[in-house]
């Protein structure tokens, strides 16, 4: 191996092959062994979110014989897959029928089946037991100015009867005060009949463990600055923290799945982030809530886990605010979540705040996933809506047979 300038830039030589990578970076000196083991993948997959993950667990199971890498930037992922709220949903009533308003009920029903699908998907290859999942429903609030979507119950049943061969929603009344709830937000509620909660942390843990077990590699602590694409494969850029180096590998195929962050390597990507604040008590006595939970049009959305209440949403409030890659919390929005919890989720119930944190979701112009070879070599499956948990499964494996098509 060594070094030479070639065209303004510098080009690594492996093995007799020579490759064009950045000017912008240094790179070190791999060793002989780095060099024959560690260099060469049939894969890279960047982000080892659930999609990341999913794909590789799919590229494994078609591709056997192939080997599989997953950079991590972080220790863990960055955006949002261990910073969710742990829905297993696929649309509220209310969310649904504005959704309604700005597409057509054909796009409508073929993402909540894709959402349904991936679901399917997720509980079908890891079980139940190993993520946590509860079959328990979930319940929407309605308010006075959402009072109406209880007429238009019938409608989003027929519409969707095709996918879920049962009544989707349904009226629940008569459990707010089995539920205790208070305030503006509670003057009605919908039973979703096709929806769940999970454990986010062990369904992230059981994806990994099946990922290691299939012989995949993931490395974290490894940013990928940049890639090199020509006829025969990708070059890929990584930022090795420790010798302050980057590190060359070389790929058959590059599939980018980092969702929110994804415009750092596809600039042209039309994805927009969105930033998610939440917060979790202590556990509280007596608890009456079951199951999960939404309100206005989805923002907010909140559960019961291990007897604590986790409370989420309210990016409503601050769109433009909202509208970031930094993980911080919004002090509006937290104090809006303090007040909505005080006052409406837990009223007349004395509990304590645990943690608070935000996780960083990616949106778009429309609700669907951009699933996609990018170019020739490059692959992309990224722009869950705030859906991952329900999308991620499906979109992977959209994206695997893509890329099982294309080698």
């Amino acid at each position: 191996m060594y070094w030479d300038d070639m065209n303004g830039g510098l080009a690594v030589y492996l093995q007799g092959r020579c490759f064009l990578v950045c000017t912008v970076y240094f790179y070190g000196m791999l060793s002989y062994w780095e060099q024959e083991s560690f260099s060469f993948y049939d894969h890279i997959i960047v982000g080892s979110g659930i999609v990341g993950l999913s794909l590789a667990i799919e590229l494994r199971e078609r591709m056997p014989q192939q080997r599989v890498l997953v950079l991590e930037r972080g220790l863990l992922p960055t955006g949002a897959s261990t910073r969710n709220a742990g829905f297993a949903c696929m649309g509220s009533a209310t969310e649904l029928l504005d959704d309604l308003e700005r597409n057509s009920e054909e796009e409508v029903v073929s993402l909540f089946a894709a959402r349904r699908e991936g679901l399917v998907k997720l509980r079908g290859r890891l079980g139940d037991e190993r993520i946590g999942y509860r079959a328990n429903g979930s319940h929407e609030l309605i308010s006075d100015k959402e009072y109406d979507a209880l007429n238009r119950l019938a409608y989003l049943n027929d519409l969707l009867r095709p996918v879920t061969g049962k009544d989707a929603f349904v009226p629940a009344n008569g459990r707010i005060s089995e539920f205790g709830f208070g305030g503006a937000y509670a003057r009605a509620l919908i039973e979703n009949t096709c929806e769940g909660g999970l454990h986010t942390g062990m369904m992230m843990r059981a994806l990994t463990d099946m990922a290691l077990t299939l012989g995949v590699e993931i490395k974290t602590g490894a940013e990928v600055k940049n890639y090199e694409e020509d006829d025969k494969g990708v070059n890929v850029a990584v930022q090795d923290p420790f010798r302050k180096e980057v590190w060359p590998l070389r790929c058959a195929a590059l599939s980018i799945c980092t969702n929110a962050f994804t415009r750092s390597l596809l600039p042209h990507e039309e994805v927009t982030p969105g930033r998610g604040q939440v917060l979790i008590t202590d556990p509280v006595p007596g608890l009456k809530l079951r199951g999960v939970y939404h309100f206005d049009k989805g923002y907010y959305y909140f559960r019961e886990i291990n007897g604590r209440v986790l409370f989420g949403g309210g990016r409503n409030m601050d769109i433009e605010g909202e509208t970031t890659t930094e993980i911080a919390l919004n002090e509006q929005i937290q104090a809006d979540l303090d007040d909505k919890l005080r006052n409406m989720i837990l009223p007349y119930t004395t509990y304590t705040v645990a943690q608070r944190w935000a996780g960083i979701m990616a949106f778009g112009s429309v609700r669907k996933p951009i699933v996609r070879a990018i170019s020739g070599r490059v692959y992309g499956a990224f722009r869950m809506g705030g859906m991952g948990v329900a999308l991620g499964s499906d979109a992977a494996a959209r994206l695997a047979g893509i890329i099982a098509q294309s080698m």
